[in-house]
């Protein structure tokens, strides 16, 4: 498989690599990332790979991500290329709560400033950062839909929701004859798996393509930390003790599915990151991985987990590490209960 092995976006005409460049680290606002020399270097060697999907946010680095990113593709010449996806939804004036969440108001406001920071009069693909818990759903719908018919927008999706938010918002769009929403964006490792429970089987049903943030558990399936030494340089060390639980990885259950990764990636003769990438990518229901990348060899080798042939038994391995306990209701929809309900007869849904 390659960058430009392009694959369709959900149930929609968008079409994507299956790796997708997160540009969190265009900028040192946040005290890990890149200057802009090093921000274009990754951008070119991405595109030059045959990516063309790049992912940034109104908040990334204070704006500074999207602003070097819209600069980086009017460089190149490739707005007509580039799959330009942002989001919204985090505030941006203290004390003002209009300046945030997901309401129409503070949607339009985002999105006007994050055309002017990339310097485009639309975004191919527009996310919602996070349920803020308090917006209806019909409405962010209807402002998709009506973004999408202004022009300023392609497509929609949901990042960081609940699965019947997801739901809800997809039938609503169905059942009203609005633009259905295409993608979620929602964290996904061999460390946290807790989307494969309600929120894979929803887009699978409901035909949103699923992009996975973090992959590698901001760098904690790199294999570079130990249970002995978490203090060598990366963004867990330095965000280590913020208080933040996206930054909180060392556990005693993900030292053990670590443990298992290191194994099978020494069998493979591959990297613990293109092995931790590859499984990712190869799961039920995901489209394209969101990778990030402060250094070229950092890029080059999460571009090479493309080509990992894991074998059944490794797969498996990994897939037995870090697996979901058996909680409720989730244990009725196995065995022994699924044959109880069938009178022991195997039976499988149609899906045309």
């Amino acid at each position: 498989m390659n960058l430009n092995d392009y694959i369709t976006l959900g149930r929609s005409g968008l079409k994507v690599s299956p790796l997708c460049l997160g540009t969190m680290t265009f900028g040192t606002e946040w005290g890990w990332g890149n200057d802009e020399a090093a921000s274009k270097a990754i951008f070119d060697h991405y595109l030059d790979a045959g990516g063309n999907f790049f992912d940034t946010a109104d908040g990334y680095t204070n704006g500074r991500s999207e602003e070097w990113l819209g600069k980086f593709i009017r460089e190149r010449k490739v707005r007509d290329r580039a799959v330009l996806a942002t989001k919204f939804t985090f505030n941006a004036e203290s004390g003002n709560p209009n300046t945030g969440g997901n309401g129409r108001k503070n949607i339009y406001r985002a999105l006007e400033g994050s055309l002017q920071r990339l310097g485009t009069d639309y975004v191919d693909l527009y996310w919602m950062h996070a349920w803020d818990m308090v917006t209806p759903v019909e409405e962010v719908v209807a402002t998709f839909d009506d973004l999408i018919r202004e022009g300023k927008i392609r497509y929609a999706g949901f990042s960081d929701v609940p699965a019947w938010y997801a739901a809800r918002a997809q039938t609503i769009a169905e059942k009203e004859g609005k633009h259905p929403l295409i993608a979620l964006q929602l964290e996904y490792s061999l460390i946290e798996r807790t989307i494969e429970r309600e929120h894979v089987p929803a887009a699978q049903e409901l035909g949103f393509g699923i992009c996975p943030w973090s992959p590698l558990a901001g760098g904690f399936l790199a294999g570079k930390y130990r249970r002995e030494n978490t203090s060598v340089e990366g963004r867990l060390s330095i965000t280590k003790g913020s208080g933040n639980p996206v930054f909180d990885k060392f556990t005693e259950r993900n030292w053990k599915v670590l443990d298992a990764l290191l194994e099978v990636a020494k069998e493979a003769g591959r990297s613990p990151a293109e092995v931790a990438l590859n499984w990712a990518l190869n799961s039920p229901g995901i489209t394209s991985l969101i990778i990030g990348a402060t250094k070229i060899d950092q890029l080059k080798s999460n571009l090479s987990s493309l080509n990992v042939a894991l074998t059944d038994a490794q797969r498996q391995k990994l897939n037995e590490a870090g697996k979901l306990e058996n909680a409720h209701p989730y244990m009725f929809f196995g065995e022994p209960f699924q044959g109880m309900i069938h009178g022991g007869v195997p039976v499988r849904r149609w899906r045309g």
